[in-house]
């Protein structure tokens, strides 16, 4: 079973049913990143240049037919970072960076041989974000993201330009420790082995079909 699965505790996550102070034990430190603002773009890239790394296996003959594109991280790298404050605005910064993200890229060579190689689709930010105020625990921005090209076409010198679709959110965090409310230990349920049960749809059915008489509409 599983915290989800036929598993009854008050010790365990799950909706609160009843008053929420009931169970409630104890203050709690944690180490925890705590987030002071956030944001999220999607966009849809055109003509973008892939320039391709690292192929296996090495030394493709050309020209490469494009496959497919994604990326292969969910944390972006972020170069160029500025943060500007905004003295009209208390706490808001304008904050631009550029954002990297690695993607892998599937194709095959003109012998048909499949491959793969690396890459990076790089976008920039230029956004308004809260930034607290300086103290002894330094802010960081951090990114999450993902990308998807599904449309390709070769260009010489091992380059595909690619129509992308981009997301990406960019935060503001800082490492804390932060006193939270607590019911205590969390109550870990045993483990559920998982076994097809091939007759279980036929043993519902009924030994007989169910009779109606004629006059029945």
């Amino acid at each position: 079973m599983s915290f989800f699965s036929n598993f009854q505790s008050d010790k365990c996550p799950g909706t609160i049913s009843g008053n929420p102070l009931n169970g409630m034990c104890e203050k709690v430190c944690i180490q925890a990143q705590k987030i002071f603002d956030a944001c999220i773009k999607q966009i849809q890239i055109e003509n973008y240049s892939l320039t391709l790394t690292d192929p296996v296996p090495s030394n493709p003959t050309y020209p490469l037919t494009f496959i497919s594109a994604r990326s292969t991280s969910s944390t972006g790298n972020i170069t160029a970072l500025n943060i500007e404050r905004l003295p009209d605005k208390p706490n808001c910064a304008r904050v631009q960076a550029t954002i990297s993200i690695p993607v892998e890229v599937l194709y095959t060579d003109a012998n048909g041989v499949e491959g793969v190689a690396q890459s990076t689709i790089s976008v920039s930010e230029d956004v308004l974000l809260y930034v607290p105020a300086p103290s002894i625990m330094p802010y960081k921005a951090t990114s999450e993201v993902s990308a998807v090209c599904a449309e390709g076409r070769f260009v010489e010198g091992g380059t595909f330009s690619v129509n992308a679709c981009i997301t990406v959110i960019l935060k503001i965090a800082i490492d804390v420790e932060i006193l939270v409310p607590s019911y205590g230990y969390c109550a870990i349920p045993p483990a559920q082995d998982y076994s097809q049960e091939v007759c279980a749809g036929f043993f519902e059915l009924p030994l007989y079909p169910q009779a109606k008489s004629c006059t029945n509409k």
